[in-house]
């Protein structure tokens, strides 16, 4: 029954057009004998407005897709279509500048854009406001903590206006709790902007009580093993019950993956 369900998923979601459309996207590193595949053959849709997250062992080339949909590196073959440009993307480590604000961190995005200084300031307070950060805007990012800093990093990626977000294990370091808390500001921010979400994670319970549909790629060099349609009432806990017997679904095909890589 399970393989049935995540096969009608994945034929409802290649009817939808996709926000990013993966077609056979291959990605080497190195030429001749001593190179390296870390994407071999990978064909994904993701939908406008969903959360796609993507699961994986370390090494199958999750990372390396996301820069790819970034613009930030370049394909050795396939098709990545119907992106919209720009991107946001975050990262696990908040990369704020540390002489800057935390307005100022926000308004950098704005500035590139060429957005007039009081413009900038009143965006970056509306955007601040939205992470849930009033009254921090003219504290340096080491008078933060590790979960503040990382609303300012998506603050400062919400100010580029994009429709899609590119999410890197972007709580991986934070503990549960302040994790969990994000999780919940984080659906909200994806609910309200109506944008597109594609989530990298090794948390396997984080990408079910995040995620529309969890992406499982084999170990290197990354494949598309399974696509599993969530299908799970909002808001969720991590800890619920109908999310722990997913992840464990998922965890089970994850570590099946790893063995056979491994013999």
């Amino acid at each position: 029954m399970s393989l049935i369900r995540h096969a009608v998923a994945a034929e409802d979601a290649a009817r939808v057009p996709g926000a990013v459309v993966l077609t056979d996207v291959v990605k080497r590193y190195g030429r001749g004998p001593g190179a390296v595949t870390a994407l071999d053959g990978v064909s994904l849709n993701v939908a406008p407005g969903s959360f796609t997250c993507l699961v994986g062992a370390s090494g199958c080339g999750k990372s390396t897709l996301l820069s790819l949909v970034a613009g930030l590196d370049e394909l050795s073959a396939g098709s990545i279509d119907n992106v919209e440009r720009p991107v946001a993307m975050m990262f696990q480590e908040s990369a704020l500048f540390p002489w800057l604000t935390v307005s100022g961190n926000v308004e950098l995005a704005l500035r590139v854009k060429g957005v007039g200084r009081a413009e900038r300031r009143q965006r970056a307070a509306e955007l601040l406001d939205t992470v849930r950060l009033n009254g921090f805007a003219h504290k340096r990012p080491h008078e933060l903590s590790g979960g503040m800093r990382q609303r300012v990093a998506l603050a400062r990626a919400l100010a580029q206006d994009a429709s899609v977000l590119l999410m890197d294990e972007p709580f991986g370091a934070l503990d549960a709790m302040t994790r969990d808390i994000l999780h919940d500001e984080l659906e909200r921010i994806w609910r309200e902007r109506e944008l597109t979400v594609l989530f990298v994670t090794h948390n396997v319970r984080e990408a079910v009580r995040l995620g529309d549909r969890v992406v499982l790629l084999s170990s290197r060099p990354g494949r598309v093993l399974n696509v599993y349609d969530v299908g799970l009432d909002r808001p969720r806990r991590i800890d619920s019950a109908p999310v722990a017997g997913l992840a464990a679904e998922i965890t089970d095909a994850l570590r099946e993956e790893v063995s056979r890589h491994a013999g």
